[in-house]
C-alpha cells in the first residue's frame, strides 16, 4: 500500500481506491450557483460513511458502520438491475433556547450508499441486521453448480 500515493493526507486513502470519498474537488473553490453545488447540507451527513464489502464462497457481505442510528431510521433496498442501496437519516437533535452549545461536530441529514451486485446473487433472499450501530447485509450467491463429468472408455 505504501507504493500507492495519497492526496489526503495520512488518512491511509488512495486516490486508486474506488470507494473513496475522499477525492480531491478541484472545482470546490469556484463560485457556482447553489444549484450547482455537489453536496448539500441535508445530503451531506454521512458523505463518509464507510462501507466494507467482502465476498466469501456462499455471498457477498456488506457492513456499515452507523453510529447512533436506530434499525428504524435505516433502509436497505435491492433494485430488479442488481443495485443495493443502503440509506437513511439521522435527526437533528432538538435544542433548547435555554442550552449553550460550545461545539457540534456529530454529523446529521441524510446518507446514501448504492452498489451494483454481480450476477451470480440472489436477489431475492437478502438478509440485513443492526446491532450496535453495525448494519450487516448479506446477499447470498447462486449456487455454481459443477459440470457432470462422465469418464469415457477410449479403444482400440
Amino acid at each position: 500500500m505504501a507504493m500507492i500515493p495519497s492526496f489526503s493526507g495520512n488518512r491511509g486513502i488512495s486516490v486508486f481506491d474506488p470507494f473513496s470519498l475522499d477525492v480531491w474537488d478541484h472545482f470546490k473553490d469556484f463560485p457556482f450557483p447553489s444549484s450547482l453545488a455537489t453536496r448539500s447540507p441535508e445530503t451531506s451527513a454521512f458523505v463518509n460513511t464507510r462501507v466494507d464489502w467482502k465476498e466469501t464462497p456462499e455471498a457477498h457481505v456488506f457492513k456499515a458502520d452507523l453510529p447512533g442510528l436506530k434499525k428504524e431510521e435505516v433502509k436497505v433496498e435491492v433494485e430488479d438491475d442488481r443495485v443495493l442501496q443502503i440509506s437513511g437519516e439521522r435527526k437533528i437533535e432538538k435544542k433548547d433556547k435555554n442550552d449553550t452549545w460550545h461545539r457540534v461536530e456529530r454529523s446529521s441529514g441524510k446518507f446514501s450508499r448504492r452498489f451494483r451486485l454481480p450476477e451470480n446473487v440472489k436477489m431475492d433472499q437478502v438478509k440485513a441486521s443492526m446491532e450496535n450501530g453495525l448494519l450487516s447485509v448479506t446477499v447470498p450467491k447462486v449456487e455454481v453448480k459443477k459440470p457432470d463429468v462422465k469418464s469415457i472408455d477410449i479403444s482400440g
